[in-house]
């Protein structure tokens, strides 16, 4: 396979539509437009089915890169795949992570599994129906999309997979209208509901990829069978799409990166020692500032614990009905991991519906080496 190069950018921003950090680049030189592969943003939205901060920043991002690259903006949109997850609650600081990709001559043969460096791979799968939406055919579709993504970014081996991020699209009054116009019933009646339904099945389509769970796991497992998780998946459900977008991002032996990934599983919202654990498995010691400036991004998945219960003290996220308890999970994840990352400009993403286990998430972390 050709040898890879992948970049890693952390770009701070201003609102859900400032593009002059990612233009700096770009104009600076560091940035070549076109090895742009990926985007993930954390935008200031409160992250639900009306947080339309997530499409007025991919949009600002289309609009911006579409005449560097000779495209129009929906081609764009095409090419790159963009997340956009609301919600910077705490000390969560609203940014944007780019990934670029080049292709670059092997300087070194590479005969140790130590040398495997950052690798990324992107896939799209089709548009649903809204009847289709978390249910088999979600599952089914992000399966094969992350199988596809693996091979783009030349990772064989699932055990290399550190983190697969998916957006995937969620049910509104309109959208569910419309599949009983055509004599379906959509999975829920609730939009706010439909928001789970889809991350769970994505996420269960991501386990089924990796081999973490049963290839005959199926939509009767979706919000009901939570020992059936991904322990790399992340999904963020938002208004502005009806197809899943995936990202895998994992350690490969053709990568000539700069940059390596690892990740540890969470087991609830104040799991220290696994946030310790994803840190140093990319080399770092979180008590160190010279080795904790090497630290580019931490991902992580937020989750209030659905018995109420976290290690035998209640919890009253669930009750709350001011602030919703994925705002009041990430706030929690956030200040805990942001403390052992050194910033608040990491990207924590509430709602972890068969991602990790119950109450808790996949953390992942990428360093320079």
């Amino acid at each position: 396979m050709q040898a890879t190069s992948i970049d890693v950018f952390r770009v701070p921003t201003g609102g859900p539509g400032d593009v002059t950090g990612l233009l700096a680049l770009i104009s600076s030189g560091a940035l070549d437009p076109s090895s742009i592969i990926a985007v993930l943003g954390k935008t200031e939205g409160n992250g639900g089915v009306n947080d339309f901060t997530r499409e007025y920043a991919v949009a600002a991002l289309c609009a911006a890169l579409a005449p560097r690259l000779g495209l129009d903006p929906r081609a764009v949109e095409e090419k790159i795949a963009f997340v956009m997850s609301g919600g910077t609650e705490g000390v969560l600081s609203p940014h944007l992570t780019v990934f670029a990709r080049n292709e670059v001559a092997t300087t070194s043969p590479k005969t140790s599994p130590d040398n495997k460096r950052l690798s990324i791979g992107i896939a799209h799968t089709r548009e649903f129906l809204p009847e289709e939406i978390g249910r088999d055919a979600q599952i089914e579709e992000t399966m094969h999309a992350v199988r596809h993504a693996m091979a783009d970014g030349g990772i064989d081996d699932p055990s290399d997979v550190h983190f697969v991020q998916v957006k995937c699209p969620l049910l509104t009054s309109e959208r569910m209208a419309a599949a009983a116009a055509r004599g379906h019933k959509a999975v829920t009646s609730s939009a706010y509901a439909s928001m789970g339904y889809s991350r769970g099945a994505s996420s269960i389509g991501v386990a089924r990829a990796l081999g973490e769970v049963a290839e005959n796991v199926g939509e009767a497992r979706v919000l009901k069978d939570w020992d059936c998780f991904s322990s790399v998946a992340s999904a963020s459900a938002g208004i502005e799409l009806m197809q899943n977008v995936v990202i895998v991002m994992g350690n490969a032996q053709a990568s000539q990166s700069r940059f390596v990934i690892g990740h540890a599983v969470m087991r609830d919202a104040i799991d220290f020692p696994a946030v310790l654990q994803a840190i140093r498995s990319v080399g770092l010691d979180p008590f160190d500032m010279q080795s904790q400036a090497r630290l580019v991004n931490a991902f992580a998945k937020a989750e209030a614990s659905p018995d109420g219960v976290v290690r035998g003290c209640r919890h009253t996220m669930l009750e709350d009905s001011d602030i919703n308890a994925t705002r009041h999970a990430r706030a929690a994840v956030g200040g805990l991991v942001g403390g052992l990352a050194g910033t608040g400009a990491i990207y924590v993403s509430g709602g972890a519906e068969h991602q990790g286990p119950p109450g808790g998430g996949p953390i992942a972390v990428i360093a320079r080496v």
